[in-house]
């Protein structure tokens, strides 16, 4: 009677630390699981303006939370474009990316991924461009033009973001809507001639932009 008194005892403290040590690690991974919370865009609205246009733009993002109302933005694209004005006949085409952040300035009480934001970007490209005409000065005073040929530059500015995002009735799909006020900082230049064109940051004769965005993300 005694042994089996003891062996009981000793299965109910043997059953009783195994579930705890269960429940222990239950709580570890509930703890560490990984849930997602990245949003996923493509902008809609350049690419379906470049089928009625010179511009073709062609650009994506990725943003996920990082803390509280911080979110991490990667975004990328490719750009090719045209610019004839003043005299100025240029081409120019290739990749750019940004890295940055922005923080939610107001948000949905029922969804934090609802509301407004602001943040801004560090931007740069790598692309080729070409110069057909360049006007310049001819003899007399006449107007003349030059060309130049196709050759690679790099251009880097800064990109500020004010926008916001609205899930569409009750999916994972967003509407998401910026505007990306530009600075550039620095650029390669042929012969000495500023690059009227930069892919990522648009057409402009000087340092400053501005760029618009609506698409269309999925959150994961």
């Amino acid at each position: 009677m005694k042994t089996r008194l003891i062996f009981s005892l000793l299965f109910s403290a043997f059953a009783l630390q195994f579930s705890a040590q269960n429940k222990k690690e239950e709580v570890v991974k509930e703890k560490w699981k990984y849930e997602p919370n990245f949003m996923v865009g493509v902008d809609v609205l350049n690419i379906t303006v470049s089928f009625f246009s010179d511009r073709q733009l062609f650009q994506g993002f990725i943003s996920s939370k990082v803390k509280g109302n911080t979110h991490a933005l990667i975004e990328a694209g490719f750009e090719k474009n045209v610019y004839q004005k003043n005299g100025y006949d240029a081409t120019a085409n290739g990749p750019f990316a940004k890295i940055g952040a922005f923080y939610m300035l107001a948000k949905d009480r029922e969804n934090e991924f609802n509301g407004f934001y602001a943040g801004g970007k560090v931007a740069g490209s790598f692309y080729n461009q070409e110069y057909k005409a360049i006007p310049v000065r001819g003899f007399g005073g006449s107007s003349a033009s030059v060309s130049m040929p196709a050759s690679s530059q790099s251009s880097f500015w800064l990109e500020g973001v004010l926008g916001g995002r609205v899930q569409l009735f009750e999916t994972n799909f967003f509407i998401d809507v910026t505007m990306q006020p530009k600075y550039l900082i620095a650029t390669s230049k042929q012969d000495d001639v500023e690059p009227m064109i930069v892919p990522g940051f648009g057409k402009s004769s000087n340092s400053f932009n501005m760029g618009f965005s609506w698409s269309l993300a999925y959150k994961f």
